[in-house]
């Protein structure tokens, strides 16, 4: 299977959720999405669970430790274990945030890249190199944060765009880091929206988080999509067209009845402006 070939409404891939998925994957669902650090290398009942699903349903890779910003040497070791994984399970796609989480070890967080000509070049290397091992292109995906980089030489929508055409990758567009940026930090989401190249978007997530207060968002993954979230996402298929989005659910994780009504209204979203778009070509 190719990326382009990927459709639809995803969710997020939980050991939770197995049991209900086994017993009916409810038919709004078109793919799912899995940290391919949690399940490397594992057998028995488990690994054929997985298999029995990867054989049925699209899945894509979503890393959480690669640290493509990060200044210590770039985990090769990581990359030939994940690509293997992904021939077994005829992944389509891999893709990693754009940000770093290590130093001398693991930071746990994702932090901010400084938006700067010489990072630009730093992890666009990084990036192609991670590209070279998994022979495919990557996505990469903009970041939520709450402490701006200590030097910035551009916006970050410019950044993003640098580092994508630099590594020549793909994005992987997260409208609600989008919303919790705009919070944090005080700008426009739809122009920060409008200033990303639609061109390059490979998938699209969207997720909830936690209100700290008026001017702080927790990117949690932990609480249903807000309406605001929705709308952005809305002008997302409405401005770039209706690409594949998934729900990204990681904590507080609900039965998958409870999640179902989400990845429909994404499915909803993305009908309305697929017809849409049918009607203006």
């Amino acid at each position: 299977m190719h990326v382009s070939e990927l459709k639809g409404a995803g969710l997020g891939f939980r050991r939770e959720l197995i049991p209900a998925l086994q017993a009916r994957i409810p038919p709004v669902i078109d793919f799912f999405e899995i940290a391919p650090e949690n399940w490397l290398d594992l057998g028995g009942a488990t690994g054929k669970q997985l298999r029995g699903f990867s054989e049925r349903y699209p899945f894509i890779c979503h890393g959480l430790s690669l640290s493509l910003g990060g200044p210590t040497p770039l985990d090769e070791m990581l990359l030939r274990r994940i690509k293997p994984f992904m021939r077994q399970h005829q992944v389509p796609l891999y893709s990693e945030h754009l940000s770093y989480c290590s130093d001398d070890g693991q930071l746990y967080d994702l932090l901010p890249i400084p938006f700067t000509e010489e990072a630009v070049k730093y992890v666009a290397a990084r990036i192609r190199r991670t590209q070279d091992i998994l022979e495919q292109r990557i996505a990469v995906e903009n970041a939520s944060y709450y402490v701006a980089a200590p030097i910035s030489e551009m916006s970050e929508s410019a950044f993003i765009r640098a580092v994508l055409e630099e590594a020549d990758c793909l994005l992987h567009l997260d409208v609600n880091n989008i919303y919790v940026n705009s919070v944090n930090f005080g700008f426009d989401p739809v122009e920060f929206l409008h200033g990303l190249p639609g061109e390059r978007i490979a998938y699209i997530h969207t997720a909830g988080h936690h209100q700290e207060a008026a001017d702080l968002i927790i990117d949690t993954h932990g609480a249903a999509v807000i309406d605001p979230v929705w709308a952005l996402l809305d002008e997302t298929y409405q401005t770039f067209g209706a690409f594949p989005t998934l729900l990204e659910r990681d904590f507080n994780i609900p039965p998958l009845a409870e999640l179902v009504p989400e990845v429909a209204r994404i499915a909803e979203l993305q009908h309305k402006w697929s017809k849409r778009h049918v009607q203006r070509a």
